[in-house]
């Protein structure tokens, strides 16, 4: 099943879609340095499941999707009028919002302050946002300042895809084989008169955050999520050694909490991606009648 490519949010937002037009459209946030293709291994299995169309997104600065302006930063929060775009953009009232890693993050912002616009929930190896406890601001700051003074980043320069899917499983920051790691990488990628392959993600995104939230903060917006949510939680992923993790899944009153064998992007792995789907499948078909209205 290949996917059709899309433009939302009046150009701003490239995308990828799978399943027929007229179906009930899910959409798909992505993870950090990540793109649409992300989910090119999952959709076509939830789409002939649950016979629904997925819309999966480029997030600003990544993939296909322009950059944002010179002096702009990609904060997580940042990102939710632009996912609230794209669902205008789809006709949709309310959908729901499948999201790995950070795009969990993104989904779970939105689905608190704007609770009538999501259905559901399913997360993959991701909720809310990462924390600093208040005493770490300060250091947090002067990081990312430095970081932005000394013009971060590589824009990535190689002879063949090949060699920059290795360089992604080199350079990650958590563990991916190169099987795993070439659709998000083949996506990311320009061919430029050279003929040589430069990363098309803004390098900006490589910065650290400015600021983060605090426990506080992070608890009490996932405490004001209504939707049912389904969190899958990889053996081999980043939420294990997450902080305050318990006490967040504790505050959202309809979860279903899962662990499943493999790595971050277990979605993407050929292995499990017929389990994270029976797994999405399964919680759907078990909150029929259960979305917030």
């Amino acid at each position: 099943m290949r996917p059709t490519e899309m433009v939302l949010g009046e150009g701003r937002l490239a995308a990828l879609s799978w399943g027929d037009e007229a179906a009930p459209a899910w959409v798909a946030l992505h993870g950090w340095l990540d793109n649409a293709a992300s989910f090119a291994r999952l959709a076509p299995a939830l789409v002939a499941e649950l016979g629904i169309r997925l819309v999966a997104l480029d997030l600003p600065g990544h993939g296909h999707s322009p950059h944002r302006g010179e002096r702009a930063d990609y904060p997580l929060w940042g990102y939710v009028p632009d996912v609230l775009e794209a669902l205008d953009g789809l006709n949709l009232r309310a959908a729901t919002l499948v999201g790995h890693s950070m795009g969990a993050g993104v989904a779970s912002l939105i689905a608190a302050a704007m609770p009538t616009r999501v259905e559901r929930l399913a997360l993959i190896d991701g909720l809310a946002s990462t924390t600093n406890e208040p005493a770490e601001t300060v250091v947090q700051l002067q990081a990312a300042l430095g970081a932005r003074g000394r013009r971060r980043g590589s824009a990535g320069d190689y002879p063949s895809v090949d060699d920059a899917v290795a360089a992604r499983v080199r350079g990650g920051v958590t563990p991916i084989d190169a099987d795993t790691a070439r659709p998000i990488v083949e996506r990311n990628l320009a061919r430029g008169e050279d003929g040589r392959y430069r990363w098309r993600t803004d390098r900006r995104l490589t910065w650290p955050s400015l600021l983060r939230w605090t426990p506080d903060q992070m608890l009490e917006t996932v405490a004001a999520i209504r939707a049912p949510v389904l969190l899958l939680q990889a053996t081999g992923g980043v939420l294990a050694g997450r902080p305050h993790l318990g006490d967040a899944c504790r505050r959202i009153d309809r979860l279903e909490r899962r662990i499943v064998s493999g790595g971050h992007h277990l979605h993407l792995e050929r292995i499990r991606v017929a389990q994270v789907a029976a797994e999405i499948v399964r919680w759907h078909q078990s909150t029929v009648g259960e979305c917030v209205s």
